[in-house]
């Protein structure tokens, strides 16, 4: 049974090299990976390559719920796109499109079945919104 695809985006008021390092430095996940004030991702691991892993630690702040999402990259073009595949199989592309001086950030990803899908769209467009803050400020 195909699965549901589901796709996030915004607009960063940034150029593309900053977005892109941000987007996948470790450094720099660990300050936006999360999709509330009340959460925090205190540890990140990116080994940016084809079959390399990426590996985030996401918690709430008062440690009453944390887990670890893993991801194996299955393509990579710098600065223009990211493919990989969650632990649970499920498949993510991310596109960066170089607008010159803005960068627009799009995410399809498979739906899992065991929220709805609004509250999936929901959560990943907070992560992303908070990206963008992140980008922006710093």
């Amino acid at each position: 049974m195909p699965r549901t695809k589901i796709t996030i985006e915004t607009t960063i008021e940034v150029g593309a090299n900053k977005v892109w390092n941000s987007y996948t430095q470790p450094e720099h996940i660990t300050k936006w990976n999360f999709a509330s004030d009340d959460w925090c991702c205190p540890k990140a691991e990116n080994d940016m390559k084809v079959g390399g892993i990426y590996a985030a630690r996401m918690e709430a702040k008062d440690g009453s719920y944390g887990f670890d999402f893993k991801a194996v990259y299955d393509e990579i073009v710098p600065q223009e796109k990211i493919v990989y595949t969650m632990e649970d199989d499920r498949k993510v592309v991310t596109i960066f499109e170089n607008l010159g001086e803005k960068t627009k950030v799009s995410t399809v990803f498979e739906a899992e079945n065991e929220n709805p899908v609004d509250m999936q769209k929901a959560g990943w467009q907070a992560i992303l919104n908070n990206f963008k803050r992140y980008v922006e400020n710093n």
